[in-house]
């Protein structure tokens, strides 16, 4: 078994791609009408056949409720791996990225949690050597 697709939840797909495509960086491997929404998947530039990420569009009821809880007590939706949070958190900042919390050194790992426009708090991760 592995891990094939994974989903964010987002408040409009036009804006997420917009965000997570020009300002993240990644890329549409989907993008197939489906009524009034989209199956639009994205992949990473470095991973074109790897793990695809949906911006799926949080119309259930019980999505709003959950993701504004998660982002009042400051939880990351999710985490993408990057190579170093320093450098990504200076090129995402001066992407105009807003940050709730800037890199911090926690063991193991170095993390920074940024606002995704789209209603998600995204936490950028580093395994250190």
């Amino acid at each position: 078994m592995k891990i094939v697709i994974t989903s964010v939840l987002v408040d409009d797909q036009a804006k997420a791609e917009h965000f997570y495509t020009d300002v993240l960086g990644f890329r549409v491997k989907d993008d197939i009408p489906m009524g009034e929404h989209r199956w639009l998947t994205l992949v990473s530039p470095e991973q074109s056949d790897g793990v695809e990420l949906l911006l799926e569009p949080s119309e259930h009821p019980a999505a709003r409720p959950f993701k504004e809880a998660l982002v009042a007590d400051g939880i990351p939706f999710t985490s993408f791996g990057v190579d170093d949070v320093q450098a990504e958190f200076e090129r995402l900042r001066g992407l105009g990225v807003v940050f709730t919390q800037e890199p911090v050194d926690m063991g193991p790992v170095v993390t920074a949690v940024f606002d995704d426009t789209c209603g998600n708090l995204i936490q950028i991760a580093a395994r250190k050597a």
